[in-house]
């Protein structure tokens, strides 16, 4: 039996070993192991068990001498020893003995210059297709001649004892810089390899010079790219699957001095009231090859219900982005001409569109705002600020003046133009309509938005547009669309207030920065 290297990584007596295993392999492996079930397309449907989602407490990172002055070290980059990582690690490779295991070799980065090999070893048929997805395919030649820079061991069945293994839970997600090893142990849910992968990216492109953004990306007809930064829920895969523009992908990119590219070869998409007329893209690409998660069949019919949340509101889908009908593939373009920051706003203050000059751009892509709903989780009554450093804060090992700066200096060199979305609430108390967000975002795309006249916000201090094609324009300026303009100060400086005590910890950051918030007073 070929092992393709797995006794350098102690696994020395696997009972089989599939490697870059097609799709059709892995789906009948899956079904004849009892993972999953297929969907009325021909998607497989798995649960994962108690872990819907990532466990942001459960990651830990190796305080090792070669990494230790690069970590910002904190509540999100939790320090482990060598000695505790090591002893995991081999309790691991000691679970993989007499098991089945999935072997992926992989690229991340599409553009050449800076692509990395990401080799993940798997115990579940079921993760080895997601993985499959979601990491660039090498070719016959690139397999033949393939070095992994980082190896991935994932074993969900592996449940951690927190007083033996010293973490917290049965669950463990560790990295080891210098060692280039991550161990995922005791979770299921398939993004914390997607995840762990950008955390890796993270931090090995601003040490070749690269902006690693966690970001959706399209391209226009005249090359004329963009990139969506956004948290969850704020609209970033649905308004970059534009059937006008290609999509260049749809979570996690890279910034080069001449390129912006795609780290991924999949999507990772949320199910959760997923509506073909809203978003066919989505929609039609889970078919067979794709892999759902915690998403309810019908046992008779397999017929998916997406607008069922009782596993989760986190249902998810991984998909190869050719599923896409209008994909870039390769997923690289020329550097950006348009940066979007989206927001949902449940308080119905931020305009629905601003401009940003270059201090105010760093300002909010640093604080990564948007609001938690009352009802999304226990004990929430009312919206909620939540801050997301750089939009993906549990994937950002470097201090955040580091990504800001790169940023910046980007945004000079390309002469992008960044605007500050808010696809959430204004003062009627309804969400913005999908139509007028999409109405809003081509505008700024193709230059109609610039022809605007602009205001400044008073307590925001961003530029806002006073009229948009295709948008009425009572619902540009925030404050028109509220009866009590009283409140409307009120919850804006509410707000604003958030936006300055989330800030304070950002110590590393200029004052001129700082200096471009909201005013709270």
């Amino acid at each position: 039996m070929k092992t393709y290297g797995l006794e350098a990584l102690g696994i020395i007596n696997p009972a089989a070993v599939y490697h870059n295993a097609s799709p059709a392999r892995l789906v009948e492996r899956a079904l004849e192991r009892g993972e999953g079930q297929l969907s009325e397309t021909g998607a497989l449907c798995v649960h994962t068990g108690k872990y819907t989602g990532r466990s942001p407490d459960d990651k830990f990172i190796v305080d090792s001498k070669g990494v230790h002055d690069d970590i910002a070290w904190g509540k999100v980059n939790v320090p482990t020893t060598q000695e505790i990582f090591d002893a995991l690690y081999e309790k691991i490779v000691a679970y993989f003995q007499n098991r089945d295991v999935f072997i992926f070799d992989g690229f991340a980065g599409a553009d050449p210059k800076y692509t990395k090999a990401f080799r993940v070893v798997n115990e579940l048929a079921s993760q080895a297709l997601f993985t499959n997805q979601l990491l660039i395919e090498p070719t016959e030649e690139q397999l033949a001649n393939y070095k992994p820079d980082f190896t991935v061991l994932c074993a969900p069945g592996f449940k951690c004892i927190p007083e033996r293994d010293h973490v917290h839970s049965e669950a463990a997600i560790m990295i080891d810089y210098e060692k280039k090893l991550v161990l995922i142990a005791g979770s299921q849910y398939a993004g914390e390899i997607k995840k762990s992968v950008f955390s890796v990216m993270n931090y090995l492109m601003p040490k070749e010079g690269v902006f690693p953004m966690h970001c959706s990306a399209n391209i226009g007809k005249d090359g004329d790219s963009a990139i969506f930064f956004g948290l969850s829920g704020t609209g970033k895969t649905t308004l970059s699957a534009d059937p006008n523009r290609k999509l260049i992908g749809d979570d996690e990119h890279g910034w080069a001095d001449d390129s912006v590219f795609n780290f991924e070869g999949g999507c990772y998409a949320k199910c959760i009231n997923l509506d073909p007329n809203d978003e066919p893209e989505i929609y039609n690409a889970i078919k067979f090859g794709a892999m759902v998660e915690n998403v309810i069949i019908d046992e008779e019919t397999r017929k998916p219900d997406y607008f069922d949340n009782s596993l989760t509101e986190n249902t998810r889908v991984g998909y190869p982005i050719q599923y896409i009908p209008n994909a870039a593939i390769p997923g690289i373009s020329d550097t950006p001409k348009t940066v979007i920051f989206l927001t949902a706003d449940a308080y119905g203050v931020l305009p629905p569109i601003s401009k940003l000059n270059e201090k105010q751009a760093m300002y909010y892509f640093v604080s990564g705002f948007t609001s938690k709903l009352a009802g999304t989780e226990r004990g929430i009554t009312s919206p909620v600020p939540t801050f997301s450093t750089c939009f993906g804060a549990p994937f950002m090992p470097l201090d955040p003046s580091v990504y800001a700066k790169m940023l910046a200096e980007k945004v000079a060199k390309s002469g992008a133009n960044v605007y500050l979305v808010n696809t959430g609430w204004n003062g009627t108390g309804k969400r913005m309509k999908l139509k007028y967000t999409r109405a809003m975002v081509t505008a700024a795309l193709n230059g109609e938005l610039a022809k605007s006249k602009f205001v400044e916000d008073p307590i925001f201090g961003v530029s806002v547009p006073t009229t948009c094609p295709d948008v009425p324009d009572e619902l540009m300026i925030p404050a028109n669309t509220w009866e009590d303009k009283a409140a409307y100060e009120a919850k804006a400086k509410e707000l604003a207030k958030s936006f300055v005590e989330n800030f304070k910890k950002y110590t590393h950051m200029p004052a001129d920065v700082v200096a471009a918030g909201p005013k709270a007073e």
